[in-house]
Parts: structure tokens; C-alpha cells; sequence
């Protein structure tokens, strides 16, 4: 008789595991393939700080692609902008920006995605790591960025924020008016793009 009871013991703790295991297979976040997208709306933005004041810089004039993959880590992709479509809400400044930035012979800022890796996820939305470079000035940059994913029906949504010096891309100019005025260097960069299904033509080659 104990020995009966001891089967049916072990028979019942089998069932309840088998049963566990099976909730943590059916909660563990499902493989989700990512297609082929452009970008359909986006803001890319800056936050810069000068002695006279902060500001801030934008542009809704965002072109982009995601090359899709088996799931998000596979996905890879690029975003940018025209520098000349970056206003500040001043004139000079914006005169200044581009003459800083030398608009005419540099006229794109580009992010190139080479990997992503999940830091957390939860539902549609992810917190991931986005590998790739900054083309900006001339200059190429390998970067880390941290952002939000986010994976809708028929849309992914990326917010990024990220710290940038503007020394590290060769970018001078920054001190007008004989010293009285002067912009540091250090920005803090926001990428805001929402994706939908297509294909974009691929660039000519960035110039950054």
C-alpha cells in the first residue's frame, strides 16, 4: 500500500511540473518575424546647450529602412536626415548650424543598424541595445544606443536617445562673436521613427 501511494505521489508531482513547464513555454516571448519597412513618420532631434541658452533642434524630414528578419535581433536598417531640414527655431542659429556643419558638402546625418540585442521585453514593447554607426560630417562612428521598441500590428515604432560630442565628428564653428557666444559640445541626440511595411529605394551611398 505504501508503495502505491508512494507512485501515486510521484505520478502527481510529474503532472503538476509537466503543467508548470508548459505555462513557462507558453509565457516565454514567441519568435516574431519582422518584415521589410520604410519609415512613414519619424523626428530626429537634438538637445544642445549654448551661454545664452538652451535649444533645441528638429527635423521631420526622415527618410529610412528596415530590413526585416526571422525575429528583431536579425533586423537591420538605416535612418536620415537632411542636415538643411534642421531648424531651431532661430534663423541665425539655423545659419550658423549649417555653416558649422558644412550643409553643402555634408549634407546628411545617417544611422546605420548593424545588430540589436534585448536587454527586456514585455508584450510588443522591447528594450534593446541598437549596434551600428553614426555618418555625420564626414566622419563614421561605431555607437551603442539604447531604445524602445515597439512592435504594433502592422507598424514597429523605435525611440532612441543618445549622448553625442560633437568634437568626435570633427565639428567646429561652435564659438561666434569674437567668443560672446558659444555652443558646447556635447548634444543629446533623439531618433523617433515609426516603420510600415515596404521597401526603400537603397541609398546612393551616405556622404554624413
Amino acid at each position: 500500500m505504501w508503495k502505491s501511494l508512494a507512485v501515486a505521489a510521484l505520478c502527481s508531482i510529474a503532472a503538476v511540473s509537466s503543467v508548470e513547464g508548459q505555462a513557462e513555454l507558453s509565457s516565454a516571448p514567441a519568435q516574431r518575424q519582422i518584415l521589410n519597412a520604410v519609415v512613414t513618420a519619424g523626428r530626429l532631434s537634438f538637445d544642445g546647450r549654448a551661454n545664452v541658452g538652451d535649444f533645441t533642434g528638429t527635423t521631420t524630414t526622415v527618410s529610412g529602412e528596415l530590413i526585416g528578419g526571422e525575429d528583431i535581433t536579425l533586423v537591420r536598417g538605416w535612418v536620415e536626415a537632411q542636415v538643411q531640414t534642421i531648424v531651431t527655431g532661430n534663423g541665425k542659429r539655423d545659419r550658423d548650424l549649417n555653416k558649422s556643419m558644412e550643409s553643402d558638402r555634408y549634407p546628411t546625418l545617417r544611422f546605420e543598424l548593424a545588430g540589436v540585442t534585448i536587454r527586456s521585453e514585455s508584450g510588443d514593447t522591447a528594450n534593446v541595445d541598437l549596434q551600428g554607426r553614426f555618418l555625420i560630417h564626414g566622419v563614421t562612428r561605431d555607437v551603442v544606443l539604447p531604445a524602445t521598441v515597439v512592435l504594433g500590428g502592422d507598424f514597429t515604432a523605435i525611440r532612441a536617445d543618445a549622448p553625442l560630442n560633437l568634437k568626435d565628428y570633427n565639428i567646429g564653428g561652435l564659438t561666434k562673436a569674437f567668443g560672446m557666444l558659444r555652443m558646447y559640445p556635447a548634444i543629446l541626440v533623439h531618433i523617433d521613427v515609426t516603420f510600415a511595411s515596404g521597401t526603400a529605394v537603397p541609398a546612393a551611398g551616405a556622404k554624413g
